[in-house]
């Protein structure tokens, strides 16, 4: 197995390098002085960043498993961001191809190169909808979407590898990560300020959250903490929020008019004419009866065990990470990515 790198000697592999975690990780870890291979469908978030020398974009599907060895060849570390993710008329077919036959060839690959960590990002949707909150890593898993039930499964591919050959992974589930870069993010944002944004029902649903910068920190910890090896990990802040309450702190920041409060039942029609009028056309309905979960489903979870394992500890409260997020809105670089030094910081 490779011998664990120093700074700047690191070879760092991230999958879904060209989507807003990973653009983000590819550029913290330039900072570090790393050298990075980014694979992704689409690279052009950080084609700039092939001026620092230490970049080797690999634009190709990542279920590849030619494409898999060609990334993995001298890696330490790879951070396994990829996925089929929630979208229009995606086939359960193409979720499963990507969030699990895809993490089942990466796991024999990673071990045929002697990568020395597989960081797995999954997500707190393999939950499903939560029984009793806050939840956390014991919780039962009941999935509901094709996505939800893919990663699940992908989780658990990846944990029988380590079982059976040692396979040094560690999953982690990110609760809703927002931040600059986030198209999600802009959207709320955008609706808020603009007075387009309409409550469903009383938003007194938890929403947890986690700054990109914190998620940022939780991928480095469990690149590098050996209680983390086999374990699945839940990063979030600090604690949840109701919904009207994160609202509501964006309304201040932007100064939007406060959202009117419209029944879920309405809603959840208007949801279901959308999907049926905007699938027809093979595109994503601007409301269905998935984006309103972020009304009705409660995301609230304990961080004890990334504390434990990965010494994680969330530097951004809510409040710090909308404002830098606003801030950045209005200075215009909400989609700016610094160039690293060329030389590593």
């Amino acid at each position: 197995m490779n011998a664990p790198a120093t700074n700047g000697a690191r070879n760092v592999v991230v999958t879904g390098a060209g989507g807003f975690i990973g653009s983000h990780l590819v550029v913290d870890q330039l900072r570090r002085g790393y050298s990075v291979v980014a694979l992704d469908l689409d690279l052009g978030k950080i084609e700039q960043f092939n001026e620092t020398g230490r970049v080797k974009c690999i634009e190709a599907d990542v279920a590849d498993p030619v494409v898999q060895r060609q990334a993995a060849e001298d890696a330490d570390v790879v951070f396994h961001l990829a996925a089929a993710h929630l979208g229009a008329n995606i086939p359960e077919a193409e979720y499963r191809r990507v969030n699990v036959e895809a993490a089942r060839t990466l796991a024999e690959t990673c071990l045929q190169a002697g990568v020395r960590r597989l960081v797995h990002c999954s997500s707190v949707g393999v939950f499903g909808r939560l029984v009793k909150t806050p939840a956390n890593e014991a919780s039962e898993c009941r999935p509901e979407l094709p996505y939800e039930k893919t990663k699940l499964e992908g989780e658990r591919v990846l944990l029988d590898a380590h079982g059976s050959s040692g396979l040094p992974v560690t999953i982690l589930r990110p609760v809703w990560v927002y931040g600059p870069g986030c198209p999600r993010t802009e959207k709320l944002f955008r609706s808020i300020r603009k007075g387009r944004f309409v409550m469903g029902g009383k938003g007194t649903t938890l929403r947890h959250c986690i700054y990109i910068r914190d998620m940022i920190e939780a991928l480095n910890l469990a690149a590098e903490s050996e209680r983390a090896v086999g374990q699945v990990v839940i990063v979030g802040d600090a604690g949840a929020v109701e919904i009207r309450q994160l609202v509501a702190e964006i309304s201040s920041l932007t100064h939007g008019r406060r959202p009117p409060s419209v029944p879920l039942p309405v809603l959840y029609g208007a949801g279901l004419v959308a999907e049926k009028l905007f699938g027809a056309l093979g595109r994503e309905a601007p409301l269905s009866r998935r984006s309103l979960r972020f009304f009705t489903g409660n995301t609230s979870f304990e961080i004890d065990r990334a504390r434990e394992v990965l010494g994680y500890t969330p530097r951004f409260t809510l409040s710090n990470g909308l404002r830098e997020t606003n801030d950045l809105l209005e200075r215009g670089e909400f989609w700016r990515l610094p160039l690293p030094d060329p030389a590593g910081s």
